[in-house]
């Protein structure tokens, strides 16, 4: 299939993994950003191929993972209300809150439907119109502009029973988050290449200047990240810091301005708390003042919510880069896909459902 074989060629493959290793003189930590990443950097094994002095450390871009807690816990509390339609993409089901998951509160009697588009919802919202239609709008800039789209066409045809719910994240201010906590490892980052495709590259040029971090964009399949980890590794090595792009196929430095302008129009940035990590200043988006009538969290009342993540679970500690799954004393026995004890075992970007999948849980 073109622009996918090529670039799962082995020898290839082979010439990029034998380059970084000419290339490599010092020990060097990369963060891969994106969950997507991470899944195909354990599947064709790139963290155990390349040099020993290059390590692969994952990083906080897996939207379901990161939303809070106490923000699922609200979603549950909406979806168990017999006046209400709950709509979410499929990888939220299996999120567990403090008490159960969507699934289960579907096999309950809650009205949960998974959905492919937001847009479904204004579908459901008029064919249902005694009820309301609640869509959990979570996600970082990727899926951000369907999301606003949805909420402007509400407004725009007058559907008044259809709200969201949102848990939008943004990347550059976890980057910073990252970069400035004191434990940081992290010298290089990979660039998300969709987030990218969305909203450009420009918002890193300031942190890569102001933080002396190379950052360098790149897309999903193997051969995308090994030629970003050789295009990093370079950087590093030659003591410059600078934004690049390895994946021009698909990504231009403005982003995609059309989808900018829809999500500037319904949405405006706020902090946000990351589940595991904590309040992270300006990472998040909100609905307007102008849509606020669309906002879930506001247009319902719902009783005081107290959530309670389990002890053992150190997901925060590896959507920092700090742990890797197999690091939780949890992984592989008390937490699997069937028990997950946290987002990151479930989610379709999770790295501990990508260690799981592909077996690194049989290690000895």
């Amino acid at each position: 299939m073109k622009y996918v074989d090529e670039f799962r060629d082995r020898s290839l493959a082979e010439k990029l993994l034998a380059e970084i290793g000419r290339t490599v003189t010092h020990p060097w930590v990369i963060m891969e950003v994106c969950g997507g990443q991470t899944h195909s950097i354990v599947k064709y094994g790139i963290d155990r191929l390349l040099p020993e002095a290059v390590e692969l450390v994952h990083g906080p871009g897996c939207p379901v993972c990161v939303t809070s807690l106490e923000l699922i816990d609200r979603a549950h509390a909406l979806a168990r209300r017999p006046d209400v339609i709950f709509c979410s993409f499929g990888d939220m089901l299996r999120v567990p809150g403090s008490a159960g998951d969507l699934f289960q509160i579907k096999a309950q009697g809650g009205d949960v439907r998974v959905v492919y588009s937001p847009l479904d919802c204004l579908k459901l919202a008029r064919e249902n119109p005694a009820r309301q239609v609640v869509f959990f709008a979570i996600g970082f800039e990727t899926t951000a502009p369907a999301n606003a789209m949805a909420v402007w066409q509400a407004k725009a045809q007058a559907i008044g029973n259809f709200s969201v719910l949102v848990s939008h994240v943004t990347v550059p201010p976890a980057i910073v988050g990252i970069l400035e906590s004191p434990g940081n490892r992290v010298q290089a980052f990979l660039g998300a290449g969709h987030v990218c495709a969305v909203m450009g590259w420009t918002e890193y040029e300031p942190l890569a200047e102001r933080y002396r971090v190379p950052i360098v964009v790149t897309g999903f399949e193997p051969i995308d990240l090994l030629e970003g980890i050789l295009m990093a590794v370079r950087q590093l090595e030659q003591g410059r810091a600078e934004v690049e792009n390895q994946y021009a196929r698909a990504v231009g430095r403005g982003g995609n301005a059309e989808a900018r302008k829809m999500i500037l129009r319904v949405f405006e940035p706020c902090d946000r708390a990351w589940r595991g990590i904590g309040m992270i200043p300006g990472s998040g988006y909100r609905l307007r003042e102008e849509f606020a009538g669309y906002d879930a969290a506001r247009r319902f009342e719902l009783d005081e919510i107290v959530s309670h993540e389990p002890e053992v679970c150190i997901a925060g500690l590896v959507l920092q880069g700090a742990k890797k799954p197999n690091d939780c004393p949890a992984f592989g026995n008390a937490c699997t896909p069937l028990t997950p004890l946290g987002a990151t075992m479930v989610s379709a970007e999770g790295a501990c459902a990508a260690y799981y999948n592909y077996g690194r849980h049989l290690d000895s």
